[in-house]
């Protein structure tokens, strides 16, 4: 997920959103957002996923959902959040899916890497290794840690096992073809490229497949951080959660953190996002280690 910096709005706009038709070069009015609608739709994303959205991000939201209004031929937001609270699961996912954002990149923060390969080697002894990649977006972040294990243990079978989870839906689905662009994939060597990549060529020109090797260390789920039923196993080795808890409140923040102790063995690692500063929340559970790297307290 990530912020967009918003453009400074009239007032006035801000009541009743305008778009622009491109074809007049002038703004219309498409759909009524009041005030009434926002502070309900926050409500309903916070219920639904934990995520809480500040006011400047109105803009946003009416951007994000008039193309789903429009789809269902609903007149107005009041209806089409009517229709959200009222329909079936799947348009729950569309609204959520709708209201997050996925920014993510290969070796994202590359000290993180480091000290994961470091760290896995330290601990590897006879037993595979797990870690929870728990918002894995579009599937940069699992790939990348299956990349460094694989080149710390130097084998296209290291004992890595990788969980990812998120929980936009189409962000899941993309991570599971593994397939990027090559302007997503341009940052990293030429090495990197031959040994984890496929180049398209065809109607797959422009194109890079994750090889198979790669795509078998990593497993994923729909995981919903905002709810209790993680199927997730404890005894982890990491977990990465990057980015993401800035978008909770300091409550849900918290509950998360308790939560992610146990699962992870006594010398095991969390990786936080750059931006994230939270722990002051769970001093008593997490204690810095490194740059944006946390252990448990207790070990």
């Amino acid at each position: 997920m990530m912020t967009r910096a918003q453009a400074k709005i009239d007032p006035i706009i801000l009541q009743q959103p305008t778009v622009t038709d491109e074809s007049l070069g002038t703004p219309f009015r498409a759909y009524e957002f009041s005030d009434a609608d926002f502070r309900r739709l926050k409500k309903m994303i916070f219920d639904y996923a934990g995520i809480s959205l500040n006011d400047n991000k109105k803009p946003m939201a009416y951007s994000r959902l008039t193309k789903r209004i429009r789809q269902l031929g609903h007149a107005n937001f009041r209806e089409y959040l009517d229709f959200v609270e009222h329909a079936d699961s799947e348009e729950h996912v569309r609204f959520i899916n709708a209201l997050t954002t996925n920014l993510t990149y290969f070796f994202r923060e590359a000290h993180h890497f480091t000290i994961l390969s470091e760290h896995l080697l330290k601990l590897y002894r006879d037993e595979p290794l797990t870690v929870w990649s728990a918002a894995c977006s579009t599937g940069e972040e699992p790939y990348s840690i299956a990349m460094a294990a694989i080149e710390a243990f130097g084998s296209d079978a290291p004992p890595v096992r990788i969980i990812a989870s998120d929980l936009d839906t189409d962000a899941l689905a993309a991570a599971k073809r593994g397939v990027y662009a090559l302007d997503k994939v341009a940052s990293l060597t030429p090495q990197r490229l031959k040994r984890f990549f496929l180049k398209g060529a065809g109607d797959q020109a422009g194109f890079a497949r994750i090889r198979p090797q790669v795509q078998r260390m990593v497993e994923f789920h729909q995981v919903n951080l905002h709810e209790d039923n993680w199927p997730i196993e404890g005894n982890l080795a990491a977990i990465f959660c990057r980015n993401v808890m800035i978008y909770f409140n300091k409550e849900t923040q918290t509950k998360i953190l308790d939560r992610f102790a146990p699962l992870l063995r006594r010398d095991g690692l969390l990786f936080a996002g750059h931006s994230e500063n939270f722990f002051y929340n769970a001093r008593d559970t997490f204690r810095i280690r490194g740059k944006t790297v946390y252990e448990l307290a207790s070990s």
